[in-house]
């Protein structure tokens, strides 16, 4: 630290020697305007024949020359004005004010509680906030002022995509350029640049504040930052063949950046996205944002809570933004067509914002199985899925005769299991000699060929496709709004209980009338009321969809039980329970 301290000094006595003995470099000179043009004469005619330049390319032209070379021409709009472009998907309403979106309507998605189609703006947010594609700077001051001042546009009025909007606007500080081009698809192209003191800074195009779908709290406790690169941390969810993070509200710190590799980054909460694509993966910032607001409790409602809403940024670390974003539904169909640049471990399109939960595995060919079904055998949701159960349980038949046969091997044995374990009581757990005991009782299982764990096959084999079905219904958005009978969204809870109802009573009806194994009467008893009733409470108000499935599960596996009672296999072992349960009266 000493040396540190005196080379430090030395430097600093030493520089105003330094500045006038030693010589100075020359400063280069630029070349005025009509040298250049004698220079080249080819300039000079290209500047004689600027008057046949359009109007639009001449904005243009003057706004990459105040780029390039710091120009202080100040060029803004009198007064605020609007654009919208629209196509068969979206209606986008600009305003000049900030270059920002103020509405981005989605025409194929509706909002109950809205009573029209989807806009993705939230209002009371932007309005804090920031409105979708302001530009992000790290100085707040000129941030807000990027978002205040008005542009001028290159068309105003209404547009049919496809289209390109550009906002230009300078003063002696800072020249700035956005323009946006879209086509028929959710995929849009974004340029901006912004040149603040005759320097590039970072400026990064945001959807900053959240979707307007979010209209309680627990939809602003489902948003997330979703981003790709080629780096796995320990907030990632794999998603063969590349990792996927995925921020819950928790993670998100407000104002942090990113830097990396990035295939694809945004935003998005449980139906819809806001991804940027950059050209470029290399040299990228994600600046990820998390504001406090109060939102009703429930729509409608004087009682307020407090929440957090969400929001990103993307762009190049230096030089100006070239990138694609994916605005729209989190369909499965639509983002798998929608291509990406490739990195190391990359997939080559967005499917992965779709979260399937860590069971992907099983849960992504479910859903396309589900989807198939819909799209090629019964054009009901409801029905599809009524189907796709029966054959599920139907396939698992076998595995359940297993589970029956296992279950009367241990019946065969139990009266042996209870006697080495009676002569082995008086020894604590601890004691070395209870070693001797397992031994003795695994060589009666391996004699007698008993599983332990046969009986419970069925139901670990159950337990990933019940775990799928909970994704489907969580993140799928076909599933939104979808009818069957009386209810009008299977991903949302039965509004009348009926199936949670239906799915207690079946697992009541099921734990009598299947045999138990090596369980004790009263305990069986106690089980039988008991399960069903836990299950029924965590069930109460989960999607409909999931207690389609699990109920119709119980009720066909009710059947197949009655019937397996009535086989010499089922009557053997309802025969050994009643000789079990007289026993344990007398």
């Amino acid at each position: 630290m000493l040396v540190f301290l005196l080379t430090f000094i030395v430097l600093i006595v030493f520089q105003p020697l330094l500045k006038k003995y030693m010589p100075q470099a020359p400063v280069p000179q630029k070349p005025s305007v009509a040298e250049k043009a004698e220079s080249n004469p080819s300039s000079a005619s290209s500047i004689g024949a600027s008057s046949n330049i359009s109007p639009a390319a001449t904005r243009s032209s003057k706004a990459s020359s105040a780029i390039k070379t710091g120009a202080n021409a100040n060029q803004q709009a009198a007064a605020e004005s609007e654009t919208v472009i629209e196509s068969d998907l979206y209606k986008i309403t600009f305003t000049n004010r900030g270059a920002q979106v103020k509405s981005w309507i989605l025409k194929k998605f509706n909002n109950d509680a809205q009573n029209g189609p989807v806009d993705l703006v939230s209002t009371a947010a932007s309005q804090k906030y920031g409105y979708p594609l302001s530009l992000w700077v790290y100085d707040e001051a000129l941030r807000n002022k990027l978002s205040s001042v008005l542009y001028v546009p290159s068309s105003e009025g209404e547009q049919s995509a496809p289209a390109q909007i550009s906002f230009e606007y300078a003063d002696r500080d800072v020249v700035v350029r956005k323009t946006f081009h879209f086509d028929q698809s959710y995929v849009l192209n974004v340029e901006t640049s912004v040149v603040y003191k005759g320097s590039e800074i970072f400026a990064a195009p945001a959807w900053p504040s959240g979707f307007g779908d979010e209209l309680t709290p627990a939809s602003y406790t489902v948003a997330r930052i979703d981003y790709h690169n080629d780096a796995s941390t320990e907030r990632s969810t794999f998603i063969f063949p590349s990792y996927i993070t995925r921020m819950p509200v928790k993670s998100v710190s407000s104002g942090n950046t990113l830097k990396g590799e990035f295939q694809w980054a945004g935003t998005g909460d449980q139906y819809f996205t806001a991804i940027f694509i950059p050209a470029d993966p290399q040299g990228i910032g994600l600046v990820t944002l998390r504001n406090p607001i109060e939102v009703p409790t429930k729509p409608g409602s004087n009682e307020l809570s407090k929440v957090d809403v969400l929001g990103a940024a993307v762009g190049p670390i230096s030089g100006p933004t070239a990138e694609r974003m994916y605005v729209g539904p989190k369909e499965l169909a639509v983002l798998d067509a929608v291509s990406v640049p490739r990195i190391r471990n990359g997939n080559p399109n967005l499917g992965g914002i779709v979260d399937f939960g860590r069971l992907e595995i099983v849960a992504r060919p479910l859903f396309l199985w589900l989807k198939w079904t819909y799209n090629h055998v019964v054009a009901n949701w409801g029905w599809a899925i009524v189907l796709q159960t029966l054959i599920i349980t139907v396939a698992l038949l076998p595995l359940r005769i297993t589970q029956m046969k296992s279950m009367l091997k241990m019946q065969r044995v139990a009266p042996q299991i209870k006697s080495i374990q009676e002569k082995y009581k008086k020894y604590s757990l601890r004691d070395p000699r209870k070693a001797a005991m397992n031994e003795e009782i695994s060589a009666i299982y391996k004699k007698e060929g008993v599983n332990p764990a046969g009986g419970c096959l069925p139901m670990i084999i159950q337990l990933p496709f019940l775990w799928a079905y909970y994704s489907m219904l969580r993140d799928a958005l076909d599933l939104r709004h979808a009818h069957w009978l009386w209810i009008h969204d299977l991903s949302a809870r039965d509004p009348y209980f009926i199936l949670p109802i239906v799915m207690v009573v079946s697992m009541v009806a099921m734990q009598r009338i299947t045999p138990q194994a090596g369980m004790d009467p009263a305990q069986q008893k106690m089980m039988t009321l008991m399960m069903p009733l836990m299950m029924g409470f965590i069930f109460f108000n989960l999607a409909a969809g999931l207690n389609l499935y699990y109920a119709e599960t119980n009720l066909i596996s009710m059947a197949q039980q009655a019937i397996m009672n009535r086989t010499s296999l089922g009557r053997e072992m309802r025969e050994m329970m009643e000789k079990r349960a007289r026993k344990k009266e007398k």
